[in-house]
């Protein structure tokens, strides 16, 4: 007998709440890994009476059911985005650049939290209280919810990207490293949202430099 995979629910968040933790925020950022674009990060305080159904990891939802949470979450919660461009994540590294971005999208909250809860094993440096939650995305509801407007926004922003950089693929993989990626980089070069401290991005930096309409 097949056991039913656990979802993200709001018992975090209400325990929090008991506790006197009022707001409580989850956060979670999209785009660590591709080559190209940023990472943006997004914090959400959800209405405890409207709660969408259905939340989940980003990354296990079709994207049309993410359209469709994103136009809830964004209807029925407070939610706050930041972007960390590729020139803040070369000049300062993937981990800083986005632990940056998910401290500036809690402080743009309309409510300073009292609490935190963030994906993975990292907090950011915030005026509040703090929770790292391993798989949160897929455990808490508001850090399912911050997952779910990241990546929208992210991929919308992408899709913006391909047309105006034709021939990137920038609309398809999103900037992350693919075949059509790769042999785009090898024929034009990189443009200006291209991560130079990102391997494949550099070592074609250093073989072929991009003309100056470019960057």
């Amino acid at each position: 007998m097949a056991i039913a995979r656990q979802r993200p629910d709001f018992t975090h968040e209400a325990t929090a709440w008991r506790a006197g933790d009022i707001p409580v925020a989850g956060a979670d950022e999209v785009g660590r890994g591709p080559w190209a674009g940023p990472v943006v990060a997004c914090a959400v305080v959800l209405d405890p009476a409207r709660v969408p159904v259905g939340l989940d990891d980003s990354k296990k939802l079709k994207a049309d059911k993410r359209e469709r949470l994103f136009d809830e979450i964004c209807a029925t919660a407070e939610v706050s985005l930041a972007f960390a461009p590729p020139a803040r994540i070369d000049g300062h590294d993937i981990r800083k650049a986005t632990l940056w971005a998910l401290a500036q999208a809690a402080a743009g909250l309309a409510r300073p939290p009292r609490l935190l809860l963030v994906d993975g094993r990292d907090v950011p440096v915030v005026a509040c209280a703090t929770r790292a939650i391993i798989g949160g995305d897929g455990l808490v509801a508001s850090i399912a919810a911050a997952s779910i407007v990241a990546k929208v926004t992210r991929d919308r922003l992408m899709k913006q990207l391909g047309l105006a950089h034709p021939g990137y693929g920038f609309e398809r993989h999103m900037g992350y490293g693919t075949r059509e990626h790769a042999e785009a980089l090898a024929e034009l070069g990189a443009c200006r949202h291209h991560r130079t401290s990102f391997a494949p991005v550099r070592v074609r930096l250093a073989l072929d430099r991009p003309t100056a309409d470019r960057l």
